[in-house]
């Protein structure tokens, strides 16, 4: 009944046919202290989930756990009418859709409920993940990638967070993105990505192992990180703090045999420390989407299915509150770093009006926190 076991078989088993096998599977793996690994032992060990669940009383009492109760099956039909209610479905580990590279992860989540497209889980994919509080040069890299990979027949896989992941879903919005979700696929969590959220699921997919309606907790994202890395060829980190979430993506992709590049940082930028570190390990350095490109086999794509037009992005909103007002003072001061950037550039990357941005520059000048350079490019203040 541990976790840390090792899939014991190449082969998954087989997947569920009938609503039955369904609701059995769910039990068993919502069933207490049974995740991926012991969830596939137990297949393996029972060849079926009905026989696993009716096990799993004694292997407890075996493994000196008392009182043991499998998952009740009103917990699992209730699970199934939210995902219904959200139109959300099961993709079950050997069904057709389900991610090919993921299976052969040795922990590969033997469910995961999907909204949008899964038609795109049959092509190529490559993920992209990075800082949250990401720099204004480093949400820069992180479209340009996106948008150019995308181009290119490849899926950009993320997390949805703010900052890098952000960047990369909204730029391959056009050419398939996929958003893997640390707490169920339907809460959208950072509360400020619903509307991409949204855009991803009607244009792309959103994907999670976790139960429908679970709010995502800190443990929860190191898990998520094993899905995003082993459902794609590589990883690319852009920007990434010496001790950060992306690092885990990285080792997680390593250890899955994936490739794993980093885009190169400023040394005095915090941000760019992660990055600057895997790539002294031996991660391979990142310019642009070439780089990428000669990292990994070739793709057919007259074997791709026809992209979508790309979206024509919505403007920003005129008026700000008081509040978002400070939002934006915080975000500029997030975006820059030591690496200097223009003015036009910054007001360009945070979608916002000049008229806005200009004054909060002046004051942030005025109190030192930035600096102007010549050619009009702003940098952090030393």
């Amino acid at each position: 009944m541990t976790e840390d076991l090792q899939h014991p078989s190449t082969h998954p088993p087989l997947p569920p046919t009938t609503e039955d096998d369904r609701i059995s599977w769910l039990r068993l793996l919502r069933s207490r202290r049974v995740g991926p690994s012991t969830f596939f032992r137990l297949m393996n060990e029972h060849g079926a989930a009905n026989a696993a669940l009716e096990a799993l009383p004694e292997i407890a009492r075996a493994a000196g756990v008392e009182g043991y109760e499998i998952c009740p099956e009103g917990v699992v039909l209730a699970e199934i009418r939210s995902a219904k209610a959200a139109g959300a479905h099961l993709l079950c580990a050997g069904d057709p859709d389900y991610p090919s590279d993921l299976l052969q992860v040795c922990d590969a989540p033997p469910l995961l409920w999907a909204i949008g497209d899964t038609s795109i889980l049959s092509r190529p994919m490559i993920a992209l993940v990075g800082a949250r509080n990401a720099s204004s040069l480093g949400v820069r890299m992180a479209r340009a990638l996106a948008t150019d990979l995308g181009e290119r027949g490849y899926v950009i896989v993320s997390g949805m967070a703010r900052g890098i992941d952000t960047a990369g879903h909204q730029a391959a919005l056009g050419t398939g993105t996929i958003a893997v979700l640390g707490g169920g696929v339907d809460v959208m969590y950072p509360a400020e990505n619903t509307l991409l959220a949204q855009e991803i699921a009607q244009n792309g997919l959103r994907l999670s192992e976790q139960p429908m309606g679970l709010t995502p907790q800190a443990r929860h994202f190191p898990r998520r990180n094993r899905i995003i890395s082993g459902m794609t060829r590589a990883t690319i980190v852009v920007e990434a703090a010496a001790k950060s979430g992306s690092l885990i993506t990285a080792r997680n992709a390593l250890d899955q045999g994936r490739e794993v590049l980093s885009v190169p940082g400023h040394p005095f930028d915090a941000r760019a420390a992660g990055c600057n570190m895997l790539i002294r390990d031996g991660a391979r350095l990142v310019r642009n989407a070439d780089d990428v490109i000669e990292a990994l086999p070739a793709i057919n794509l007259d074997q791709q299915p026809n992209l979508p037009l790309a979206l024509t992005p919505k403007p920003p909103a005129s008026d700000r509150s008081l509040r978002e007002t400070g939002d934006l003072h915080n975000e500029i001061l997030n975006r820059l770093g030591p690496s200097p950037v223009s003015e036009d550039q910054l007001i360009r990357d945070l979608a916002a009006p000049a008229r806005r941005v200009s004054p909060i520059l002046v004051d942030l000048e005025l109190e030192g926190r930035i600096k102007r350079q010549a050619g009009g490019l702003l940098a952090l203040a030393d």
